[in-house]
């Protein structure tokens, strides 16, 4: 299926890119996809066919560049990053294109900014959380800690040591480490007794080896309305099997 990429301006004219799958009349039942850290709409969803597996289901996928990542700009400065900045990037994309009837799906930072989004008051039809568990809620300033690391440190990290995946993920998306850096500090903790404001159904989905952001089975006992799911794979290697694809429609196409 073809992808089309179009551009919009964010909040504060912060261009953002967009890319788009939809089935082949054209039409269908929108969701957002928000991509991981480090990576890109191309790298989470289009290259391995999660994409193509939503659009087969009669989803229109818009994936947007997070901020610093893919072929969205990459400010430098601290006022290009305010606190939430990618929730609130989110919210632009969603006025953008006068969405009101909407699924959200979110993998790991894009769960993050998934989650933060609906606690600022977005209202998905339904939402998943990917790759995320309550601790990478609740304990984002130790996990920015480790990322701030891996930037700091990029290239002296070497086979063994805990940040030589993240290092080398970093170094195949030549994202600009500089604005990446800037974006970590614009996210916060969430406090747990915030979660009861995410009251649409949501999927709680992690790989079966997948532990980077704590425990999805907590994340999902948190969530008033959560059901939880296991798919093959680490953190990183979930992403590329279609097993996510498959659980998406599941629980996208579900009445109930």
């Amino acid at each position: 299926m073809d992808t089309t990429t179009t551009f919009f301006e964010s909040f504060d004219g912060t261009r953002l890119a967009l890319h788009e799958v939809a089935p082949e009349t054209g039409h269908g039942r929108p969701v957002i996809l928000l991509h991981g850290l480090f990576s890109s709409a191309q790298v989470n969803w289009i290259k391995f066919g999660t994409a193509a597996q939503l659009a087969a289901a009669g989803f229109r996928c818009l994936m947007p560049d997070l901020r610093a990542h893919g072929q969205s700009a990459a400010p430098h400065g601290a006022q290009a990053y305010p606190t939430d900045v990618l929730a609130r990037d989110a919210q632009a994309l969603v006025a953008h294109l006068g969405l009101d009837h909407f699924d959200l799906v979110g993998f790991s930072l894009g769960a993050r900014t998934a989650a933060r989004s609906v606690i600022a008051g977005m209202a998905p039809r339904r939402l998943v959380l990917a790759g995320m568990g309550l601790e990478g809620l609740a304990g984002w300033n130790h996990r920015m800690a480790f990322f701030r690391k891996v930037i700091d440190g990029f290239g002296t990290f070497r086979h063994g040591d805990p940040e030589y995946l993240s290092q080398q993920f970093l170094k195949t998306s030549g994202i600009d480490r500089v604005a990446v850096r800037e974006l970590l500090g614009a996210m916060e903790d969430t406090d747990p007794a915030a979660l009861a404001a995410i009251t649409m159904p949501t999927l709680v989905l992690c790989g079966d080896q997948d532990n980077d952001n704590g425990s999805a089975d907590k994340l999902a006992q948190a969530l008033p309305d959560a059901r939880r799911a296991t798919i093959p794979g680490t953190h990183m290697g979930c992403v590329t099997r279609p097993e996510l694809g498959a659980e998406l429609v599941s629980f996208l196409t579900t009445s109930a």
